[in-house]
Order: structure tokens, then C-alpha cells, then sequence
């Protein structure tokens, strides 16, 4: 197969991430800005406790929330104040489910990550219906402890039970760990291109084979958008409860809407 591919991948990422040899046309179809000094809870919920690394220490609460100047303030903290709950750290994260989806396009997050042991910040999405992994997931950000890079990846049946990684779906970019960062992901119907700060980080192309279902569930259904807070895991490790707390500042998320 991989004779086949070459070709057609080297073809695809000569053309870059567009459907054509035009430039796409993106329109600026909605931003949030978080001003005022609430969370617009007709766009965002908050993400409840489930049981998996990234959401064992979730909570609603009210403060790992804020809005303040013009930001979006996610916290993580050591729980000493909910003695109601057994959790050992709680975090916040927001999302659009059931609200908002995001169809072809461009996503942008501008945001300070914050740094702690253990810690684990993401901008990611999920589709509304299909399961994990077979409807794909689209990690737009992600960065671990005081590291200064942020994780981009692309995970579907094709990558993680087939466990193909040819087209690489995933790449490192380096950032500015203290200061705001822009971070985005370009969806179109033929490829999947990452970016920080404005420079191209990665280019995912849909491929021409029998596992193209596999592997590119991306524009199958729209897609919901998570920001949050992380603490520990496998991949980031243990929490330092020395380093907390710690907070997320995001000035702002847009989406263009491709044309």
C-alpha cells in the first residue's frame, strides 16, 4: 500500500491544505471574546467528571471558573474547600456539546497555557454522535508540565486501533510557554492542517485506499469544541501538589467558516 500512497500524499501536500489550487476563501463566522465578567452558558457547559485520565478530576466548581479581562480563566487546584468530594485535585473545562459544532473551516484558540507538574492543558474536538474512536478526535493543543512545546495530533481507528501512522497524524510545535499563543486546526474535506502562531505545523491528507473511512472520520459530522484543565494521567504523569494552583488564560476563540 505504501508504494500506492506516496504519490497521491506527495500530490496532496504540494497542493497544501486547500480542495484546489485556489486559496479557500474563510468568512469569520463567530468569536468569543469573553468579555463581561460571566461564561456565556448558552455556548458553554461545563464538562463534567467521567472517568478517563483527562476528565477524573473535572468539577463545576464555581472557582475554577472566571471571566476577567477580557480572558477566560480555567483553573486546576489542590481540594482542600470541597470536602464533599473525594476527588484530590479539581479542574475546570468548558465545552460547546450540544451547542455548538464546528463544520469545515478554521478554528483559532489564542491563549496562556500556565505550567505545573502534572499538568495538562487542551483545546480539542470531539464529533456529537459517533464513539471514540471511530467518529475521530482533533487535538488542536495540548501541553504538558512546564514543556516549551504544544502537542498537535489526530486520533481515529485508523491510528489508534489499526494503529497506522502513515500519514503522520501528529506534530510538535515550539511555543512561548509564559506568554499567549495562537493555536488552530483548518478542516477541509481533503486534509486536516495545524498551525501555531501562524506558521503550518502539520498537513493530515485524506488518502485514496480501502481504510479511507478508517482513517479520515473528520467531516463525517460536525464537531464540539473542549477547552480545560488537566491534572495527571500516563502520559503527563504525577501531580506535584506544591505546584498548584494553576490557571488558564484564553483571550479568545473564532471560527471561519470555509467557502
Amino acid at each position: 500500500m505504501k508504494k500506492i500512497l506516496l504519490p497521491f500524499l506527495a500530490l496532496i501536500l504540494a497542493l497544501g491544505c486547500a480542495s484546489t489550487l485556489e486559496e479557500p476563501k474563510f468568512v469569520l463566522v463567530w468569536e468569543e471574546n469573553f468579555e463581561g465578567n460571566e461564561i456565556d452558558w448558552s455556548i458553554w457547559s461545563k464538562i463534567p467528571r467521567g472517568p478517563s485520565d483527562w476528565n477524573n478530576y473535572m468539577s463545576d466548581y464555581d472557582s475554577l471558573y472566571a471571566v476577567k479581562n477580557g480572558n477566560l480563566i480555567l483553573r486546576g487546584i489542590n481540594n482542600h474547600t470541597q470536602k464533599s468530594d473525594s476527588a484530590k485535585f479539581l479542574t475546570g473545562g468548558v465545552y460547546t456539546k450540544n451547542k455548538k459544532v464546528f463544520g469545515l473551516g478554521r478554528v483559532e484558540v489564542r491563549a496562556k497555557l500556565g505550567s505545573a507538574k502534572g499538568y495538562w492543558p487542551a483545546f480539542w474536538m470531539l464529533p456529537e454522535k459517533a464513539n471514540w474512536p471511530l467518529g475521530g478526535e482533533i487535538d488542536i493543543m495540548e501541553h504538558l508540565n512546564y514543556d516549551n512545546v504544544a502537542y498537535q495530533t489526530l486520533h481515529s481507528n485508523y491510528t489508534f486501533n489499526l494503529k497506522i501512522k502513515e500519514p503522520k497524524p501528529g506534530s510538535v510545535a515550539a511555543i512561548n510557554k509564559d506568554d499567549y499563543n495562537i493555536y488552530a486546526v483548518e478542516k477541509y474535506q481533503d486534509s486536516i492542517c495545524f498551525f501555531v502562531n501562524g506558521k503550518k505545523t502539520l498537513t493530515y491528507p485524506r488518502i485514496a485506499a480501502e481504510a479511507e473511512k478508517e482513517q479520515f472520520p473528520f467531516c463525517d459530522e460536525p464537531y464540539y469544541l473542549l477547552l480545560d484543565s488537566q491534572l495527571g494521567g500516563n502520559w503527563v504523569g504525577k501531580v506535584d501538589p506544591a505546584t498548584l494552583p494553576v490557571e488558564m488564560h484564553i483571550d479568545w476563540v473564532k471560527f471561519y467558516e470555509l467557502r
